[in-house]
Protein backbone atom coordinates (compact mmCIF):
# COMPACT_ATOMS: atom_id res chain seq x y z
CA UNK A 1 0.00 0.00 0.00
CA UNK A 2 1.23 3.54 -0.99
CA UNK A 3 -0.03 7.11 -0.34
CA UNK A 4 -0.52 9.47 -3.76
CA UNK A 5 -0.92 13.00 -2.98
CA UNK A 6 -2.92 14.84 -5.90
CA UNK A 7 -1.65 18.39 -7.11
CA UNK A 8 -2.82 21.19 -8.62
CA UNK A 9 -1.03 23.67 -10.93
CA UNK A 10 0.09 25.52 -7.71
CA UNK A 11 1.77 22.63 -6.77
CA UNK A 12 -1.24 22.75 -3.65
CA UNK A 13 -2.25 19.09 -2.02
CA UNK A 14 -6.11 18.58 -3.32
CA UNK A 15 -6.35 15.10 -2.17
CA UNK A 16 -4.39 11.96 -1.07
CA UNK A 17 -5.32 8.62 -1.88
CA UNK A 18 -4.09 4.92 -1.04
CA UNK A 19 -2.73 3.30 -4.13
CA UNK A 20 -0.96 0.36 -5.44
CA UNK A 21 2.98 0.18 -4.28
CA UNK A 22 5.08 1.67 -6.07
CA UNK A 23 7.24 -1.16 -6.29
CA UNK A 24 4.19 -3.07 -7.94
CA UNK A 25 5.05 -2.50 -11.65
CA UNK A 26 3.76 -5.64 -13.00
CA UNK A 27 0.44 -4.60 -12.49
CA UNK A 28 0.90 -1.02 -14.09
CA UNK A 29 -0.69 -0.56 -17.36
CA UNK A 30 1.09 -0.33 -20.06
CA UNK A 31 -0.11 2.83 -21.45
CA UNK A 32 1.86 4.69 -17.89
CA UNK A 33 5.53 5.14 -16.59
CA UNK A 34 4.76 5.21 -12.96
CA UNK A 35 1.91 4.86 -10.63
CA UNK A 36 2.10 8.60 -10.29
CA UNK A 37 1.36 9.26 -13.60
CA UNK A 38 -1.56 6.46 -13.67
CA UNK A 39 -3.33 8.23 -10.99
CA UNK A 40 -3.03 11.90 -12.11
CA UNK A 41 -4.75 10.58 -15.36
CA UNK A 42 -7.20 8.52 -13.30
CA UNK A 43 -8.02 11.01 -11.08
CA UNK A 44 -7.38 13.63 -13.04
CA UNK A 45 -5.35 15.72 -11.67
CA UNK A 46 -2.10 17.74 -13.38
CA UNK A 47 0.39 16.33 -11.29
CA UNK A 48 0.38 13.35 -8.83
CA UNK A 49 3.46 12.67 -6.16
CA UNK A 50 4.11 9.52 -4.12
CA UNK A 51 3.80 10.50 -0.13
CA UNK A 52 5.14 8.64 2.85
CA UNK A 53 2.33 7.94 5.87
CA UNK A 54 5.39 7.21 8.11
CA UNK A 55 7.36 10.64 7.87
CA UNK A 56 6.75 14.37 9.38
CA UNK A 57 9.43 16.64 10.23
CA UNK A 58 11.78 14.87 8.17
CA UNK A 59 12.13 11.98 9.97
CA UNK A 60 10.68 8.27 9.34
CA UNK A 61 8.67 7.82 12.76
CA UNK A 62 9.23 4.05 12.72
CA UNK A 63 13.12 4.16 12.01
CA UNK A 64 13.24 3.74 7.97
CA UNK A 65 14.38 6.57 5.49
CA UNK A 66 12.22 10.01 5.67
CA UNK A 67 10.38 10.73 2.13
CA UNK A 68 9.45 13.98 0.69
CA UNK A 69 10.16 15.84 4.25
CA UNK A 70 6.07 15.47 5.77
CA UNK A 71 3.16 13.25 4.85
CA UNK A 72 1.23 15.07 2.42
CA UNK A 73 -1.89 16.18 3.87
CA UNK A 74 -5.00 18.63 2.18
CA UNK A 75 -3.96 22.05 1.00
CA UNK A 76 0.01 21.24 2.03
CA UNK A 77 2.43 22.68 -0.49
CA UNK A 78 4.84 20.44 -2.51
CA UNK A 79 8.26 22.45 -3.22
CA UNK A 80 9.33 20.97 -6.74
CA UNK A 81 13.24 22.10 -6.12
CA UNK A 82 13.37 20.30 -2.77
CA UNK A 83 11.08 17.52 -3.57
CA UNK A 84 8.92 17.65 -0.06
CA UNK A 85 5.89 18.52 1.35
CA UNK A 86 4.94 21.00 3.76
CA UNK A 87 2.23 22.74 5.35
CA UNK A 88 1.44 26.22 3.73
CA UNK A 89 2.75 29.46 6.14
CA UNK A 90 0.65 30.03 9.14
CA UNK A 91 1.88 33.14 9.68
CA UNK A 92 3.28 35.98 8.00
CA UNK A 93 6.49 36.23 10.10
CA UNK A 94 7.12 32.14 11.11
CA UNK A 95 10.29 30.61 9.10
CA UNK A 96 10.53 27.45 7.39
CA UNK A 97 13.04 25.32 8.39
CA UNK A 98 14.56 23.73 5.62
CA UNK A 99 15.79 20.42 8.01
CA UNK A 100 12.04 19.67 9.25
CA UNK A 101 10.18 21.02 6.55
CA UNK A 102 8.38 22.91 9.35
CA UNK A 103 7.13 26.17 10.12
CA UNK A 104 8.48 27.81 13.30
CA UNK A 105 7.83 31.02 15.24
CA UNK A 106 9.73 34.13 15.44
Amino acid sequence: MAYYALLNNANEVKKVIVGIDEDDTENLPSDFKSWEEFYAYQEKFPKCKRTSYNTHGNKHTLGGIAFRGNFAGVNSVYDEENDVFYEPQPFDDWVLNTTTWNWEAP
